[in-house]
């Protein structure tokens, strides 16, 4: 790693990769076997605080202004992307689970290879967890709720309960997918840090197709570089895998988007893409914390139900946000608020008298609903032409009604497994479904309004009490903007491998999926290379 002041004005590699997070660090590794890589990372090194990744500090590093940037979506939730190298595995709750069978056959990928690609990323980043009390009464209570049958531990999605894997070892020290990048061949691969891509360099004289050559990328000094493809190979490329948010960002930025809105930024169109930035997805989420009678342990997610209606239960324990936290999210909240001249007073005041509200007792645990697919979507517009501000992100939470169907399914079967008898030493025998429900109504996790009514509706509370789980996807989708190849329709020399490709998110949670995709196709970028010199290789002969 080194920082990108180090970098030369001018460049030349076989591939250019457009950020190291959880696909980029894979692609970039696989590639660098047999070609010179590039990868711009715009966020700093997870490596450069050690205690930050430990498990006991999960909620400080994920609101960490460092390493993620927070964002507000046009539907008033608050959600934050990463900008670090490892993306959202330095962030994440760090469990593990593969993609279900029919997301593998609906995207065309081969199953040997597949596995393959899964167990070179298990070698390097993936551990089975030591299942403790609290888990151990969640795994009862959702077997109790009906989330059967129980599957042991396995990578695999199979409906019922199961013990999934974990990017934390033994000793609660994070592995993410930086760690991917020991299969490097260290000889072959440059990876910047703190170097922020601003441009896509793309040809585009007189009625030849467009092709992409280059980028243009500026160092913390606001030093601009540029890193060129080595021209004589007609192999070589660009890879966006910057994420859903950043890659139709960059994308729109460069000229490949809905050129009428490209031309209000002021953007040149350089190809008239109107699918770019569309069918945005985030799997909405629905908590509950469970203040404890009795201590239990710091943990994340070990155990989840994968149920059959559509929506994943997990949970975890012990977790606590401290005071001055609060105090910087929320700072950072109403800064952004200003930013986007969203703010009033109202907000204003009830985020600034938040901080006791939302210092989560140690003693408690969290059960959380997340909705499969979904089938809600929205879009990404510009906010403007800096690459390093958030755009304008909708996602339509619970905008189709079968989706506010699963999450009121989700919570119902949450409202079991608090009732239940494995679970009830870690539940105050007073304590109800619907006084626990209520304390997240009183916690501002978002700027959405409140419906308090006599009636509890379980549907309006889906609506009122959403938050992110922080499983972006969409904005660069396969059959709309890239092809099964994952090029970018219409554009030579230009991929998008990362989650913004996917039309739903894989499994309960995602991250397996986007590791394993980054080794998928660089794998079979090598072996489309090696067969295009063999073929050169013999025509010269000739």
């Amino acid at each position: 790693m080194k920082d990108a002041t180090l970098a030369p004005k001018l460049s030349n590699f076989d591939y250019i990769v457009i950020g190291g997070g959880t696909a980029g660090c894979a692609l970039a590794a696989t590639l660098s076997q047999n070609a010179t890589i590039l990868v711009l990372e715009r966020g700093g090194s997870p490596y450069e605080n050690s205690a930050a990744t430990d498990i006991g500090n999960f909620a400080n590093t994920l609101l960490n202004t460092t390493w993620s940037q927070l964002f507000i979506s046009e539907d008033g939730v608050f959600n934050s992307r990463a900008r670090v190298l490892g993306g959202g595995t330095v962030l994440n709750a760090g469990f593990y689970s593969r993609a279900e069978e029919d997301f593998v056959a609906e995207s065309g990928w081969d199953r040997n290879e597949v596995e393959a690609a899964y167990e070179w990323v298990e070698k390097k980043v993936v551990f089975e967890p030591e299942v403790k009390g609290w888990h151990s009464a969640f795994r009862d209570g959702l077997l109790e709720a009906g989330v059967s049958p129980y599957n042991g531990f396995t990578y695999g999605h199979i409906h019922g309960t199961k013990i999934g894997g974990t990017i934390f070892d033994k000793d609660g020290r994070r592995h993410t997918a930086a760690n991917l990048l020991e299969y490097a061949n260290q000889n072959m691969i440059v990876v910047y840090l703190h170097a922020s891509v601003h441009k896509i360099l793309l040809t585009s004289e007189g009625n030849t197709r467009p092709k992409a050559y280059g980028v243009i990328f500026q160092d913390a000094n606001g030093v601009f570089h540029t890193a060129e493809l080595a021209m004589q190979d007609v192999m070589n490329e660009v890879i966006l895998s910057a994420g859903a948010i950043a890659s139709p960002q960059l994308l729109m930025l460069s000229g490949v988007g809905p050129a009428a809105h490209l031309a209000t930024h002021g953007v040149n169109p350089v190809i008239d893409h109107p699918m770019v930035g569309q069918g945005m997805g985030d799997n909405p989420m629905n908590p509950v914390f469970i203040p404890s009678p009795q201590p239990v342990e710091v943990s994340l997610v070990q155990a989840v139900g994968i149920t059959k209606y559509g929506s994943y239960i997990e949970g975890g324990s012990g977790l606590s946000l401290s005071i001055s936290l609060t105090r910087s999210f929320f700072d950072g909240v109403l800064n952004l608020l200003k930013e986007t001249k969203l703010t009033t007073q109202s907000i204003s005041n009830f985020l600034k008298s938040s901080d006791l509200r939302l210092n989560v007792m140690t003693k408690a645990g969290v059960i959380v609903q997340k909705v499969a697919g979904p089938l809600s979507s929205g879009h990404l517009k510009l906010r403007n032409t800096n690459p390093d501000d958030n755009p304008l992100v909708t996602f339509n939470y619970y905008q189709e009604l079968e989706d506010l169907n699963k999450c009121v399914e989700g919570l119902s079967t949450i409202i079991k497994v608090i009732d239940s008898k494995g679970y009830s030493k870690y539940k105050y025998p007073e304590a109800n479904a619907r006084g626990l429900l209520n304390l997240i109504l009183a916690l501002p996790i978002n700027l959405r309004p409140r419906h308090i009514t006599s009636t509890f509706d379980l549907k309006q509370y889906c609506k009122d009490t959403v938050m992110t789980i922080y499983h972006y996807h969409g904005g660069c989708q396969v059959g709309k903007v890239v092809d099964n190849n994952y090029k970018v329709l219409g554009i030579d020399a230009l991929r998008v491998i990362d989650a913004s490709t996917f039309l739903k998110s894989p499994g309960t949670n995602p991250q397996a999926t986007i590791m394993m995709l980054g080794r998928y196709m660089g794998q079979k970028i090598l072996r489309e290379r090696a067969a295009f010199l063999e073929t050169e290789g013999k025509s010269m002969a000739i």
